[in-house]
């Protein structure tokens, strides 16, 4: 069984500290530039059944009717995080999936492949297990463990804005809520496989 790890009550409350909460929104250009300047590590915890912004795509389209991605390894997002990788930096994932997987989420194992050969890791929970540690519905990136870039999403799945956090205590949190989600995840092609035999 999960191991339970808590913090504040629980990995994902929500519970402040007393102290004041240190946040603000950033525009896009600012949080890409989070990816141009972080040091060592860049972490992502993805909850969310589906991204309006993948469906938007054509590569979603082309997966949706063949099940299959030709990818793009020349996109600027591709080559900004090949040339962190390839620096020794860190970029890793954990992606939360349903059982069964949404479209959007087999559409992001799929993406996998493509990010996993730029040097990310990318990793998958299932729901059910994400809800036993009590991980938060939050998508968020941490960056050097020093600040969190939240994101913020409408009813229609939608980005709306990025919330940049630097309190302290709410950075602990967030290291925290990487530590279980990492501990419990398993890597995606190990989750594929799985996911391909009925398991």
């Amino acid at each position: 069984m999960a191991r339970q790890l808590r913090f504040n009550g629980t990995v994902g409350s929500g519970v402040r500290s007393p102290s004041v909460h240190k946040a603000r929104i950033i525009d896009l250009d600012e949080f890409e530039g989070l990816f141009r300047t972080f040091s060592h590590s860049a972490w992502r915890l993805e909850t969310r059944r589906r991204y309006a912004s993948d469906e938007a795509t054509d590569t979603y389209r082309q997966f949706v009717e063949t099940g299959r991605v030709e990818w793009d390894e020349s996109d600027p997002y591709c080559e900004l995080i090949r040339s962190q990788t390839t620096q020794g930096k860190r970029v890793e994932r954990v992606r939360i999936v349903d059982r069964p997987p949404t479209t959007g989420q087999l559409y992001l194992l799929n993406n996998a492949k493509r990010n996993s050969g730029l040097g990310e890791d990318i990793r998958y929970l299932q729901r059910v297990d994400a809800d036993r540690l009590q991980l938060p519905a939050e998508d968020f990136w941490l960056f050097d463990g020093q600040h969190a870039a939240r994101l913020r999403f409408d009813d229609g799945d939608h980005l709306v804005d990025v919330e940049l956090i630097t309190e302290p205590d709410e950075i602990v949190r967030y290291s925290v809520i990487r530590d279980a989600a990492w501990h419990h995840a398993v890597p995606h092609e190990e989750f594929a496989a799985k996911l391909s035999s009925g398991e």
